[in-house]
């Protein structure tokens, strides 16, 4: 263990004067058995530190194949090795300098362990939730309707929320948005996705009842529907139904719901497409208009990021494109959009990648960073920087 005189005179052969420095020295010695691979070190901004200090869990989630990520309550954190130069050293009780004071006269030696060390720590990063994967397990199993003839109901691939806090990699809250915005719902405790057909199903039930009624779409009233439709489907997916494609709101003891006219017309659209490779864009628009409640009106920017519009054509066409469908990889993504169509326009593009956004990022900055712009007819379009793989 090094004396004050020791200190000293290394402090002199350094050319470094007493009084520059702190009155305490820390004297750092390795405790036995210390290895780098102890300790992993994180790093958290003001945010995240605060949630531990509150008491509040992170917890880190993926798959033996996946990249590990963070999550909070309902933020998502990539979590990537940083190497630093420098060695960080983890030392108990070490005091920084403005811990110290300088109230005593002489210096004085404080002798102090080293725990362990490390050359790297994880850095955190704000990032979208992978949510990919959602969508593609719950369909694993989709509900299709209570069994008819004494039918037993598969009971494999189900999952609850704890299975899909497990599974996907994303906070409870980004989870529980996406599990509304796919539809899901809860059946015997655990969370389904309705297949499609059946979705559009229970939709036309609601819209030809509507309709057979001659109620004002914005004045849905429950209890009325799940008595008139009872006999056709459970009055638990009546119900989810109208969540789904309404809003709730409660009159003089009635509970009410205002469909939504874009979610509507879209699952309308929906149907009309998943089976043509391409529909001709006019009689397209003829038979949607028909297929929707009287007093709702169809138009194509309720379709952004589901279907795509091909003005080049002739006739012109509409096809099913689901930005759900495409990768969460952002250079896949562009890969994809460009492999589908060589020039797009702006608007035709940015409903596929303003999900790809992080935080502060716009859809023009990406376009900048992955695509080419030139003028074709004297309207913009952009192109891909690298070659497409087909």
């Amino acid at each position: 263990m090094r004396t004050l005189e020791e200190v000293q005179a290394t402090l002199q052969i350094a050319k470094l004067q007493d009084e520059e420095l702190q009155k305490t020295i820390h004297c750092l010695s390795f405790g036995e058995n210390v290895s780098s691979a102890d300790y992993c070190l994180l790093e958290l901004d003001d945010t995240l530190c605060k949630l531990i200090e509150a008491g509040e869990s992170l917890v880190i989630r993926g798959d033996a194949d996946e990249h590990a990520v963070l999550c909070t309550k309902d933020r998502t954190y990539d979590l990537k090795i940083a190497d630093t130069s420098n060695m960080l050293m983890f030392v108990p009780d070490c005091r920084t300098p403005d811990q110290l004071t300088n109230s005593q006269e002489n210096s004085h030696i404080v002798h102090t362990q080293i725990w362990g060390f490390s050359n790297s720590y994880w850095e955190l990063r704000k990032q979208r939730p992978k949510l990919k994967k959602l969508k593609k397990v719950l369909m694993e199993n989709p509900y299709e309707g209570p069994a008819l003839g004494g039918k037993e109901e598969d009971t494999e691939n189900r999952y609850t929320m704890e299975d899909l806090l497990e599974s996907i990699q994303a906070s409870e809250e980004e989870l529980k948005t996406s599990l509304e915005a796919v539809h899901a719902c809860q059946i015997d405790g655990y969370w389904r996705m309705l297949d499609f057909d059946y979705e559009m199903k229970l939709l036309g039930h609601v819209t030809q009842l509507v309709d057979s009624e001659s109620w004002a779409f914005n004045r849905v009233p429950l209890q009325t529907c799940l008595e008139e439709l009872a006999p056709l489907e459970p009055k638990q997916m009546i119900e989810h139904c109208l969540n789904c494609y309404g809003k709730r709101y409660s009159e003089n003891d009635d509970v009410l719901y205002a469909l939504d006219e874009d979610r509507v017309c879209r699952g309308m659209a929906l149907m009309l497409l998943q089976n043509a490779v391409k529909f001709n864009l006019r009689e397209f628009q003829e038979v949607w208009q028909q297929s929707v409640p009287e007093g709702m009106s169809t138009r194509l920017d309720q379709l952004k990021s589901v279907a795509l519009v091909d003005r080049s054509s002739r006739p012109e066409t509409i096809n099913l494109l689901r930005v759900e469908d495409l990768s969460e990889d952002t250079l896949e993504r562009f890969n994809q959009l460009f492999t589908l169509r060589e020039k797009w326009t702006e608007d035709d593009i940015t409903p596929y990648i303003k999900d790809l956004c992080g935080e502060k990022q716009s859809t023009g900055a990406l376009l900048t960073k992955h695509a080419r712009s030139s003028m074709q007819n004297g309207i913009k379009v952009f192109n891909s920087r690298r070659p497409v793989a087909t």
